[in-house]
């Protein structure tokens, strides 16, 4: 059985920054599940393991530019008075600012109207290649199904408690 659109998916998974921090990884909160070509992983990922089999691992680069695409990115209407007075607010021009929650927001200028500024969200790894390393642990073909899964590895022999006597 190989991953394929509309198969339930579950991996062990590490994203990062190319060469550098960890975004996303199953070491600290489990194996992921999903659905796959429902679009729940970056479509770039969900592209590299189409095709894989039960137990098979693969690590690779994603391209930023394929990464988050930018027009994928979601976008809005800020309204002009958001900005500081006199500010110059040029098409194109990237801002950062601080969220609700006081975390970094960048955005990108999309469009400029006196009373208006629609602008693109951008997220904060935007403009960085990302490295993977995916492992396929159960594939679940909900219209045959099937399923498929790698065994559980046995635990380590000093895990093994005898019972007392």
């Amino acid at each position: 059985m190989k991953v394929a659109k509309g198969n339930i998916i579950r991996l062990e998974y590490e994203l990062r920054v190319k060469g550098g921090e960890v975004l996303e990884t199953s070491a600290q909160s489990g194996p992921i599940q999903y659905i796959h070509g429902e679009g729940k992983l970056l479509p770039a990922l969900e592209k590299r393991l189409e095709g894989m089999e039960i137990g098979a691992e693969k690590e690779g680069t994603i391209p930023a530019a394929e990464a988050f695409p930018e027009e994928s990115l979601p976008a809005r209407d800020i309204p002009r008075a958001e900005f500081p007075k006199g500010e110059k607010i040029d098409v194109g021009r990237a801002f950062q600012a601080k969220g609700p929650t006081g975390q970094p927001v960048m955005f990108k200028v999309l469009a400029v109207s006196d009373d208006k500024v629609k602008v693109r969200f951008l997220p904060s790894v935007f403009g960085k290649d990302l490295e993977f390393r995916v492992k396929v642990l159960m594939i679940d073909d909900p219209k045959s199904h099937k399923r498929e899964a790698v065994a559980p590895p046995p635990p380590p022999a000093d895990a093994i408690v005898e019972p007392e006597k």
